[in-house]
């Protein structure tokens, strides 16, 4: 079964348009609660949310979908998405739902679903609650005294805190770090700051003012510039950038350079097999990560796996083929040792972790290698993709030819937007951006 509405990280659109309907919402939750309804035990399942204002049309409509199969719900608020696949194991509930459009702005929402293992669904699943969205499900429904029940769970916050916490090496404290932390005005805007400042950091605080519209609006991990300067100006040892569902992370050393999440999993990797856990010889990433960074794992005996773009990728992969450290150059960062998906919280905390037990600097421990030139540019389109046009076609293989086997090109379609990203990378920059902008030239004439 194919897929239409599900894309690389779940169901994504503008709010109140079509898939993003309260209609649409309560169509999934009908069709999840059905798939997942196995047993005779009393069916549950966790929703939490960002704090976009669509959220609150999308939460009701989708409890009311999942009472009406029979399950109860319980509502956490606004939280992380690492949170809700955590909590989703913990409180032994069959389905977890997380309605967020993640890094995107305000307009935007989405639905992510996890399975009672806390790990994302499987494409074959997905399809499935497709299908199921568009039958007939009337004789699926609960009887009246079979109907679901809906609570809110006061203490959601505080266990989400102890969970991050606990995965802090024990004996280690924060104590005399400064740390920004840029929460994008997203879920995590009191889970991180708490969590820093329990561990004994002094925390400068960004982005925790949501208004129900501002969410990653120039801020968080895709809009850093807010952080890096908070670390320059307030004399910080390290700058956390978090985007809207907080599973994905940006690091600023202590000058505001950047650190991506191709440094990040190397910065760990190479803890963790210092400290003789890392599993499966090498890390796990996608085609977008940086060729430096294969070079760099490469010649420290280690082997870097690449997949498709997409967390949940990452994660079958690091699942199949036993690895613990994996995740995306975007800053989707997966330790499966604590949680199953990316999780953005956790990651900068294992950073810190390395600082601390270094008593080095961010600059010296987290430049772990030197990127190779590289340059993504995203087109928009509208309509059907462009990219088997012949003007395009005719651009790509020209570039591939030109970079030869000394670069490395890359064009997709993106999964949650109506964009092609077109990059590129390789020793020689001025090439690289010549072939970049012929690509992005022809595929807008293309779409055109």
């Amino acid at each position: 079964m194919t897929r239409t509405l599900f894309g690389t990280d779940g169901i994504r659109g503008l709010a109140n348009v079509e898939p993003m309907t309260a209609e649409s919402a309560l169509r999934v939750g009908m069709a999840a609660g059905k798939i997942f309804t196995r047993g005779n035990h009393r069916h549950r399942v966790v929703i939490g949310k960002d704090t976009r204002l669509s959220g609150y049309m999308l939460e009701p409509a989708m409890a009311a979908g999942f009472t009406a199969m029979g399950m109860d719900v319980i509502m956490v608020g606004p939280m992380p998405t690492p949170a809700v696949a955590m909590l989703t194991r913990s409180l032994r509930a069959d389905i977890g739902v997380m309605i967020s459009a993640s890094h995107n702005l305000y307009q935007d929402n989405g639905i992510k679903l996890f399975g009672p293992d806390g790990y994302k669904l499987s494409d074959d699943t997905e399809a499935e609650i497709e299908r199921l969205m568009g039958a007939n499900l009337s004789d699926a429904l609960a009887g009246s005294p079979e109907l679901g029940r809906a609570k809110r769970l006061d203490d959601a916050e505080g266990r989400y805190v102890e969970f991050v916490k606990n995965t802090f090496p024990k004996g280690l404290r924060l104590d005399g770090l400064k740390v920004v932390v840029d929460c994008a005005h997203g879920a995590a805007y009191k889970v991180a700051p708490s969590a820093l400042w329990e561990l004994g950091a002094e925390v400068v605080t960004i982005g925790v003012e949501p208004t129900g519209f501002n969410i990653n609006e120039q801020c968080g991990s895709t809009h850093t510039e807010l952080m890096q300067e908070a670390v320059r100006k307030h004399g910080a040892d390290l700058g956390i950038a978090l985007d809207g569902d907080a599973d994905r992370v940006m690091v600023a050393d202590e000058h505001g350079a950047l650190l991506d999440g191709d440094q990040l999993m190397a910065m760990v990797g190479e803890a963790w097999m210092k400290s003789d856990r890392l599993k499966g010889g090498g890390i796990v990433a996608t085609v977008m990560s940086n060729l430096g960074l294969e070079i760099y794992l490469r010649e420290n005996g280690l082997k870097l796996i690449r997949t498709q773009v997409g967390d949940r990728y990452v994660v079958e992969t690091m699942r199949r083929e036993g690895f613990n450290v994996g995740g995306e150059q975007s800053g989707h960062i997966i330790l499966n040792d604590y949680n199953t998906t990316g999780d953005g919280l956790i990651a900068a905390l294992e950073v810190l972790s390395v600082l601390v037990q270094s008593g080095k600097p961010a600059s010296t421990v987290g430049r772990m290698f030197t990127p190779l030139p590289q340059l993504l540019k995203n087109v928009r389109f509208k309509g059907n993709s462009p990219l088997q046009e012949n003007g395009v076609l005719s651009a790509v293989r020209d570039a591939e030819t030109r970079l030869g086997s000394t670069g490395r090109l890359l064009i997709r379609k993106s999964g949650t937007e109506p964009l092609i990203r077109v990059m590129a990378e390789g020793q020689d920059e001025a090439l690289i951006e010549d072939v970049i902008n012929n690509i992005v030239d022809a595929i807008e004439r293309a779409a055109a």
